[in-house]
């Protein structure tokens, strides 16, 4: 959550409206790897890669913002939750070039990188939730 502090209405709301989705996109082509990995059709790990590319592309706007106003405000948590992101992002990209291969080659790389993009942006919220609830001394 972007703290309004002298920031624009616009890009914060833009910004609270696009965050989750990309971490929703990687989930869902986690769960599509392990689904892959139960099954050995084909069709779970195209669709991972599809997933982690839209993911991907919606990503890129959060990060943005987040970047401009990154060096201007005195919290500590933005920008720890904006360097956890952008490794999840990197780390994402690797991962879209492990699924453009064939079916099969994606085991297990492919699944381990989703854990880590998954795991990266989890940790990355909750440490966000977790200080921005500290510093608003329970007022809402």
């Amino acid at each position: 959550m972007l703290y309004t502090s002298g920031r624009s209405a616009f890009a914060v709301g833009l910004y609270a409206l696009l965050e989750p989705l990309p971490l929703g996109f990687f989930v869902a082509a986690w769960l599509f790897d392990i689904i892959y990995l139960q099954t050995f059709v084909i069709m779970w790990t195209k669709s991972a890669s599809w997933l982690i590319a839209m993911g991907l592309v919606l990503a890129i706007l959060p990060r943005l913002i987040t970047l401009v106003y990154l060096f201007r405000g005195p919290y500590p948590s933005e920008k720890l939750h904006f360097w956890l992101s952008l490794l999840a992002i990197l780390v994402a990209i690797a991962n879209a070039f492990i699924h453009s291969r064939d079916a099969y080659a994606v085991v297990p790389l492919g699944v381990t990188l989703s854990t880590v993009v998954v795991a990266l942006l989890l940790v990355a919220n909750l440490q966000l939730a977790l200080r921005g609830r500290s510093t608003s001394g329970g007022r809402e």
